[in-house]
């Protein structure tokens, strides 16, 4: 059986996730504690105990999510369940630089510091109220694609994430993500809704944040990935450190390839998933990409029970 580690994206935050791995395993806590120490604050006590609107934030919401994730993968370590248990690691957006750390490309420490970057360029990058996100439901990339140009109207406009076969997202200017949903509707999309962020990622707005990260990333260690990631801007497997450094630059603008990610994996034999980290929306993806492949989710200790019981 061949399998795939992949790990979520903003949007899967929660107040109190992780606690359970902390307290289960000593090298969960371990990870918390380096992502607290890095960052120089207590993003662990907002991650349990704090309050959701704040860990929303996107500055907030990048670090905490990638923490969660390599808690759950060091609580699998703890069972002898090691990254190289997969063939290939991805991840959806900023879940990207989770399974970079999980794979030994990056530092914990580096993830956190790069993803609090991140956050912050990303929502400096266009004012808010400027921008705006649509999922578009029920028509499939290429149409999204001709809804946005004919939604642009010298404004930009673009297909931003291509998550599965009927969900495909907008982004870019308020007026023009607006006009994508109405133009969707037109064209029969089931559900056409703007989505409750703080900022239109991953279009071409976000020029400032990628170069705000092109100078962030000059700086950080990117070692050889232990396991391929299959990177978002290429929907393929990478594992040169300086092809991953330009990728995660570019992927601030670029379209989070999903839907290609996942069929791509299919390709090379992958016939399961496991989602590590907070949420399930990857693995409901990875449902309407391929069906032949077998899915799990893992947040919880119980979760990491079960899954390595299945590979006994």
């Amino acid at each position: 059986m061949s399998r795939a580690f992949v790990f979520p994206g903003q949007g899967a935050q929660t107040i109190g996730m992780g606690k359970a791995l902390a307290e289960a395993y000593p090298a969960s806590k371990a990870v918390f504690d380096e992502v607290d120490a890095a960052l120089g604050e207590d993003l662990s006590g907002l991650i349990w105990e704090g309050e959701q609107d704040t860990l929303t934030l996107t500055q907030n919401a990048q670090p905490a999510l990638m923490a969660m994730s390599i808690a759950v993968m060091r609580a699998l370590e703890a069972e002898g369940v090691s990254v190289e248990a997969a063939s290939y690691v991805a991840g959806h957006s900023l879940g990207e630089y989770s399974a970079l750390a999980a794979s030994g490309a990056l530092s914990v420490g580096d993830a956190a510091v790069l993803l609090r970057a991140r956050g912050q360029a990303m929502q400096a990058a266009v004012p808010v109220g400027v921008g705006a996100m649509a999922a578009l439901l029920g028509l499939d990339f290429a149409a999204v694609q001709e809804v946005a140009a004919e939604a642009a109207q010298d404004e930009v406009c673009e297909a931003a994430n291509d998550n599965d076969p009927g969900q495909v997202v907008v982004s870019g200017h308020k007026a023009a993500v607006e006009r994508a949903v109405e133009i969707a509707k037109g064209k029969g999309a089931k559900r056409a809704v703007l989505l409750p962020v703080s900022a239109p990622f991953h279009c071409s707005l976000m020029q400032p944040a990628a170069d705000a990260m092109a100078g962030a990333l000059g700086d950080v260690t990117i070692h050889a990935p232990n396991v391929p990631v299959v990177a978002n801007v290429v929907a393929e497997a990478v594992s040169d450190p300086e092809q991953i450094r330009a990728l995660l630059v570019e992927q601030i603008t670029a379209s989070v390839r999903w839907r290609e990610s996942v069929a791509w994996m299919g390709t090379q034999g992958v016939t399961e998933i496991w989602e590590i980290g907070a949420g399930k929306a990857l693995i409901g993806m990875v449902r309407r990409i391929d069906r032949g492949i077998a899915t799990r989710a893992l947040s919880t200790p119980e979760d990491i029970a079960a899954a390595v019981e299945s590979m006994e």
